[in-house]
């Protein structure tokens, strides 16, 4: 049967009816396509760009701070000393006790990001994310070598000549020249950085360091390099529970499908009003928003778990509305409430911060800050632990006393010596005495070196007529003298027949 359109009408391209098109559900893991994205100026690429040299400076200049914690004490001001057992962070220092300030630092780095996620969606991914931040200084590199998108695609096809190799190495030379930078930076962290780079350079360093830097290497240069939007779709979780922070209020990346469809390509004698009585929208269906995104997904066929929110697709769209004289923002940060309402014609409502979910997660945040906030405002430097000998369980001395032995560890978190006083309490008549010493004593005098744990074995003797029980409860208390921060106390036992 002829039809009626004629032969030379423009096809519109519509959104497609996915359920029926693809009644089958999509295959778990795709074959990897490889994505070429093309280069974009806009405020969002300026934004990344500015970003991503901010955090990449940052990440190679804090190794090579200092900080003055005195005689004897590293220097380096961010050093998470994993022999040592510390985290250095400026004035802050953490012992294995406290643990819980880690715990507490991933508590609200995860409730920020909740937070993010509700107001803003994706900006982590899109911006901030260290898999983004690598991928976009190697694509970058790509790009200088190799040229843009098409340049790139014809490269990929084509056979091996002298110049394709040329091009080849010097890519992947860059990309492992960055990648060995990274490693470096990421074991400076955990040790003192221009002693690492010394040993590194005279070939001196430990098999472990060295190994430590190629592996950081390797993995960069993979996930960087060739896995990128693979890692996101994969790898990472967050792109399946970001979709339970988000609402019809959050700021996503739209495609205003009720202004862009149909979508036809444009035709240089098709005035505007003759595309709109044939029912085209602003769309002209050129491919830039697909051909710049780094994940190489459509929005236009909207919401996906791909999307990263970095709005190049929005730069992208922009600059074609600018060429072909029609308002911007047909792809635009949005919310899907705004959406329906424009859809409709009728004006949006004003964007709600304030709603229940940014309520729970601005109180969480709070409450968690103000905690940790506290805590380290009421941060001992003094600890004391006690571990009771269990060999013998005790001993019934010539004068018939009951003897207990104990290992007394004393924690100086301080950069100065300390001296203490460490007494007892819940055990009437009670003596001490240092296993080294043997002068018996109501309360020791002990010390510790600056940043140092010491370690002193005592016996606490007892005349058996003051104990009731076969095992009564004390307290040790370990006092600093000159009024040098808060005593700390341990809980222990004292065993009898």
């Amino acid at each position: 049967m002829p039809s009626d359109a004629p032969s030379d009408a423009p096809t519109i391209t519509r959104r497609p009816d996915h359920a029926a098109a693809n009644p089958d559900p999509p295959p778990a893991y795709a074959s990897h396509r490889k994505i070429h994205p093309k280069a974009v100026r806009g405020r969002y690429r300026r934004l990344k760009s500015v970003l991503g040299v901010v955090l990449l400076a940052l990440f190679a200049i804090l190794p090579w701070l200092r900080w003055d914690r005195g005689p004897g004490q590293p220097d380096q001001a961010v050093l998470f000393d994993l022999d040592g057992q510390r985290f250095y962070i400026f004035a802050l220092q953490l012992w294995p006790q406290h643990v819980y300030y880690v715990t507490g630092v991933m508590i609200i780095a995860a409730i920020g990001l909740f937070l993010a996620t509700a107001l803003g969606g994706r900006v982590w991914c899109g911006f901030t994310c260290p898999q983004t931040v690598w991928t976009d200084l190697f694509v970058w590199v790509e790009r200088r070598v190799e040229g843009d998108r098409g340049d790139r695609i014809r490269l990929d096809k084509h056979p091996w000549t002298a110049a394709w190799l040329a091009k080849k190495t010097v890519k992947h030379a860059a990309w492992l020249a960055i990648s060995a930078v990274t490693g470096f930076f990421g074991i400076a962290y955990l040790t003192d950085a221009p002693t690492l780079a010394l040993d590194l350079l005279r070939f001196d360093a430990s098999a472990l360091a060295a190994g430590s830097v190629l592996f950081i290497a390797g993995c960069t240069y993979a996930m960087a390099g060739f896995m990128r939007e693979q890692m996101c779709f994969y790898v990472c979780p967050w792109p399946r529970i970001q979709a339970a922070m988000l609402d019809e209020d959050s700021v996503v990346v739209t495609y205003q499908d009720w202004r862009g469809e149909g979508r036809a390509p444009l035709r240089k004698s098709e005035g505007w009003d003759t595309r709109t009585h044939k029912g085209f929208g602003d769309c002209i269906d050129c491919g830039q928003c697909v051909q710049v995104c780094p994940t190489g997904i459509d929005i236009r066929d909207g919401i996906q778990m791909e999307c990263i929110g970095c709005g190049l697709c929005v730069d992208a769209c922009n600059d074609v509305m600018v060429r072909i004289g029609r308002p911007g923002d047909l792809i635009r940060f949005d919310t899907l409430t705004a959406q329906a309402a424009k859809a409709t014609g009728t004006p949006p409502p004003r964007y709600r911060l304030i709603r229940p979910r940014t309520i729970v997660y601005g109180l969480m945040l709070v409450v968690v800050v103000g905690v940790m906030a506290i805590a380290l405002a009421m941060k001992s430097s003094n600890d004391v632990s006690v571990l009771r000998d269990r060999a013998p369980l005790f001993v019934t001395l010539n004068d018939g006393r009951i003897q207990n032995a104990y290992t007394i560890k004393i924690s100086n978190m301080s950069l100065v010596e300390r001296h203490y006083r460490l007494t007892l309490s819940g055990l009437p008549q009670a003596s001490l005495s240092l296993s080294s010493d043997g002068t018996e004593t109501g309360e020791l005098s002990l010390s510790a070196r600056a940043n140092a744990v010491e370690t002193y074995r005592i016996q606490v003797r007892v005349p058996q007529a003051a104990l009731s029980a076969p095992s009564t409860p004390l307290t040790v208390t370990l006092t600093p003298e000159g009024g040098a921060g808060q005593p700390a106390r341990h809980d222990s036992v004292f065993l009898a027949p």
